[in-house]
């Protein structure tokens, strides 16, 4: 008889190696027939809703797109199991300047050579591509979704809910249009919002320019400003040809400093670094004043034939240049304020291209970037210009295009930040809601303390109108109740783009009259919504105008830290105008995809080599369960450095999964779960202990999920599985599920075991290993549903006593005492393999009373053929090892003294022979 066909040897079809460029398209075909999404969502009853942020459809998803929906999909799957009801509606932000990028790059035509509709109609047609190429791109990645119906910012019923919303804060006093300054950007030719800034390294000149006094009368100090001049300093000095003031801080002490026979007026503690600056050798202090007592002095322009007056402001501080600042209200928002106070003209000579008008002569047509050597130039021929260097600052640019951008005095349309207490009521908001990591609230916190009023109009094509009418007869903008009922009317049946073909009477009803003069006539406003006005209004959009899909708020909003500035911030600022309350209850966010140089990995960004950009090229290399692994296993609130040497790591965490899977399933070929388990209280020790191990694990590894911290739940579970399960306990196991009696009650005991673990593994694994966990879940014996992801989360390990834990803690003590002396014999060849030994263990105490309760759990542990406990008195016992006496069975390799005593089976030990005769029955 051929003894090794007798044995319990593993079976199963599970393949030991992952062909993921077939069997992932497989599942998620198979997934998609059976409407697994749809079947997810009726099994819960409570609702757990985490809102989808929308990306841009201008190209491939990159690993920064693919860490961010993975990470949400984590979420879902993990809620879902736990048996809430997770919509995930999956949107786009489908218009802006993005999409308007990248499109004239791939038409190359000129812009002026469309129409407005023509134009808005290739915008449109390029998004809906790329929405459908990313939708099957994260599909690819096993999102699980309402991928059928997504939401997208251009279809009519989104565009309506923008401007229903708009019309809501527009009555009640949010909306204004006024004429400040903003961040414009020269390139776009449009205005900015602050989320829209990017502050990079620039150099620019830093120059120290004076301003002679003109008038100085019925001012303290005369005398001494009779003919004096003020000094300001500059890094902009192409915008000095629209000053109109010199600003001085009222409680700050002014110098006169008189150098080579002039006085000059600074600040008395910038004196010393600014006579440096500008190559003072021998100056000296005649007398100071306050500033408040400068109020009013009248100075020239340096160049031009305007006066500059002197005024007060506590915006003007010590730390850099000479404590009078060049005042130029066009220009910024410090200078409009303090414009508006003194009533002081604004200055605007920049076109919208961002070059100067005939405003200014010996400037007209010149852009402002180039207007710095020309100002320069004409401050030398007036005696003005007392020092010039260049200086690196960090300067604001646009975050798109990535050039650099200007304030710009222009009409603007804005939401307002303090009306009815906006601002104190976000930050209290703000207080309410839980941030992950606990960081964002003081960052978003400080980013709304200190934001300005909201610019939301555009100079764009892409994008919801501004749904205003301005009237023929009086020119006020018309835009609340009955005018934004008619445009939400327009957009709910035709979309935005009848906006822009339709006059503004084809879209008023009839008899609508103007509410400042009554006219009857009127134009539309050609600017459109910030892309932020559009994204941020999802929470009204999506979530408030469907719910029966969705409740509100939702339970969390997980998103890229740039967010705090962006998304997480325009959606909180608009519901809480809108809704009066914040759309969200949680806020996650996460790092950035960087390459080896820490460079952020994304569509606008490229170097000088190629960097990892599509999401597409690592799942075609590795599987995208091994990229959500991957993206798992790192702590995603901080960057991620993307590099093949950590993904393979991560493969190879990975094959050691799907190994001892296959190892649990493969010994699980003979087990009926509904006949051959044994009840907890039946089980062997050995499975007891792992059983144990487990159920801390999962207790873990939940805490880890609902905390977000999926690197602790890769860890703790890889930690496990290579560990407790590879290391020790399958190792061990394989004796008894190979060569005991296959009905016998320690072999069931392990096989139920297995069961559990097998299937409490394949769940606690599959919001991550989507794939994987499915497709080892098709082969569990007795499985309680066809698909892991419609399982219920059942806690599979079981809780041990006290006593228990301390005995089996014992028994592994002594493992690790006697493993070395073993290896100590092997390598003098006193024995070869471990079951050629016998041990014998000498000592007292706690451990060895473990060892004598169950000495055979000990041996099997050991995986030794004999195993002698001595009573003696040494601490910590000591380990003895000699070769097993008797002889070796030829079936399970056991050393054993009763080899011979069947006659039928002379080679064989008592248990083989009774697992052969067993099975022969």
């Amino acid at each position: 008889m051929e003894y090794k066909d007798t044995l319990n040897l593993p079976q199963t079809s599970f393949p030991i190696k992952f062909n993921f460029r077939d069997r992932e398209p497989q599942l998620l075909e198979h997934w998609s027939g059976e409407n697994i999404y749809g079947l997810i969502q009726k099994k819960g009853h409570d609702k757990y809703v985490l809102h989808d942020g929308p990306p841009y459809p201008n190209g491939d998803i990159h690993l920064g797109h693919a860490l961010n929906k993975i990470l949400k999909d984590i979420v879902v799957k993990f809620r879902s199991m736990e048996g809430y009801s997770v919509p995930f509606v999956p949107g786009w932000d489908c218009h802006g300047l993005p999409i308007e990028t990248q499109l004239l790059k791939e038409l190359s035509v000129r812009r002026s050579s469309l129409s407005v509709y023509e134009f808005r109609q290739k915008c449109r047609e390029y998004a809906l591509k790329y929405v459908e190429t990313q939708k099957e791109e994260f599909k690819r990645l096993g999102i699980f979704g309402r991928w059928d119906a997504p939401y997208l910012t251009l279809n009519p019923e989104y565009e309506a809910g923008v401007i229903e919303l708009f019309g809501i804060m527009a009555d009640k006093g949010y909306i204004f249009k006024s004429l400040k300054p903003i961040h414009w950007c020269p390139s776009c030719e449009t205005a900015l919002a602050e989320a829209e800034i990017e502050y990079e390294d620039d150099e620019s000149p830093s120059i120290f320019v004076r301003f002679d006094v003109k008038s100085a009368a019925d001012v303290p100090h005369a005398e001494h400003l009779r003919h004096a001049s003020f000094i300001i300093w500059t890094t902009t000095p192409w915008t000095l040809p629209s000053n109109v003031a010199i600003a001085v801080h009222p409680e700050f002490e002014y110098a006169f400093v008189e150098n080579n026979g002039h006085t000059y007026v600074i600040a008395k503690e910038l004196v010393e670094p600014s006579a440096k600056s500008m190559g003072w050798t021998d100056s000296k202090i005649t007398g100071s004043a306050k500033g408040a007592e400068l109020e009013g002095i009248v100075c020239s322009h340096p160049f031009i034939d305007r006066d500059s007056i002197v005024v007060m402001d506590e915006f003007v501080t010590l730390e850099t240049g000479t404590g009078c600042v060049h005042i130029a209200p066009g220009h910024g928002e410090e200078d409009f304020k303090v414009g508006l106070k003194y009533k002081l003209p604004i200055v605007m000579p920049v076109d919208p291209k961002g070059c100067f008008t005939s405003e200014v002569p010996f400037l007209e047509g010149t852009h402002v970037w180039k207007a710095n050597p020309i100002v320069l130039e004409k401050l030398k021929e007036k005696g003005a210009l007392l020092s010039s260097e260049k200086m690196k600052h960090q300067y604001p640019h646009c975050w798109r295009c990535k050039r650099p951008v200007i304030f710009r005095a222009t009409e603007q349309w804005f939401v307002s930040v303090d009306h009815d207490g906006l601002r104190s009521k976000a930050l209290k908001e703000i207080e309410k809601t839980k941030w992950f990591p606990a960081w964002g609230q003081n960052r978003i916190g400080s980013m709304v303390e200190g934001r300005p009023d909201w610019c939301i109009s555009r100079q764009r094509s892409w994008g919801i109108p501004i749904p205003a009418f301005y009237c023929k007869k009086c020119g006020i903008p018309n835009y609340k109740g009955k005018f934004n009922k008619a445009v939400v009317d327009m957009a709910s049946k035709e979309g935005t783009d009848a906006w822009f073909v339709k006059e503004a009477s084809d879209i008023l009803p009839k008899g609508l009259k103007c509410e400042k003069c009554g006219g009857a006539e009127f134009e539309k406003e050609t600017d459109i919504m910030d892309v932020w006005l559009e994204s941020g209004s999802s929470h009204f959009a999506v979530l408030r105008s469907d719910e029966k899909t969705f409740s509100w708020p939702a339970d969390l909003y997980l998103e890229g830290s740039d967010q705090h500035r962006g998304w997480f911030q325009s959606s909180l600022l608009l519901s809480l105008a809108g809704n009066g309350a914040a759309p969200f209850k949680t806020v996650l966010t996460h790092g950035f995809m960087v390459d080896a140089d820490r460079e952020k990995i994304s569509k606008s960004k490229s170097g000088g080599y190629e960097k990892p950009q599509t999401a597409e090229a690592y799942v075609k290399k590795y599987g995208a369960d091994v990229v959500r692994l991957w993206v798992a296993s790192q702590d995603f609130r901080n960057d991620i450095i993307v590099s093949e040497e950590r993904i393979n790591k991560v493969g190879e965490t990975y094959r050691g999964i799907r190994n001892a899977l296959r190892y649990q399933l493969s010994n699980l070929y003979d087990f009926d779960p509904e006949r051959h388990a044994v009840a907890a209280d039946q089980l062997t020790g050995l499975d007891r202990w792992i059983l144990g191990e487990f159920a801390r694990l999962e207790a873990e590894v939940v805490a880890a999920y609902e905390a977000s911290e999926f690197h602790v739940v890769y860890q703790k579970l890889s930690q496990f599985v290579a560990v407790e399960l590879s290391a020790v306990y399958h190792d061990v196991i394989k004796d008894r599920l190979y060569t005991d009696p296959a009905a016998s009650r320690r072999r069931r005991s392990t096989q139920t075991t297995l069961h559990r673990l097998v299937a409490g593994l394949c769940q606690l694994w599959s919001p991550i290993l989507v794939f994987t966990a499915d497709e080892a879940w098709e082969f569990i014996p007795g499985k309680p549903t066809a698909c892991v992801h419609l399982s219920h989360w059942q806690a599979r390990g079981l809780q041990c006593e006290t006593a228990e834990i301390a005995t089996w803690q014992n028994l592994f003590a002594l493992r690790q005492l006697a493993l070395p002396a073993l290896e100590q014999a092997r390598q003098a060849k006193q024995i070869g393999k471990s079951l050629e030994a016998r041990l014998t263990i000498s000592g007292r105490g706690a451990l060895m009373a473990a060892a004598a309760d169950d000495g055979e759990a000990l041996r099997e542990l050991l995986n030794v053929s004999a195993l002698e406990l001595v009573d003696r008195a040494e601490d910590p016992p000591t380990v003895a090892v000699t070769r097993a006496a008797g002889q070796k069975c030829e079936r399970c390799w056991h050393w054993k003294t009763d080899i011979g005593a069947h006659p039928q089976h002379p080679t064989l030990c008592r248990r083989c022979v009774e697992a052969v005769e067993q099975r022969a029955v």
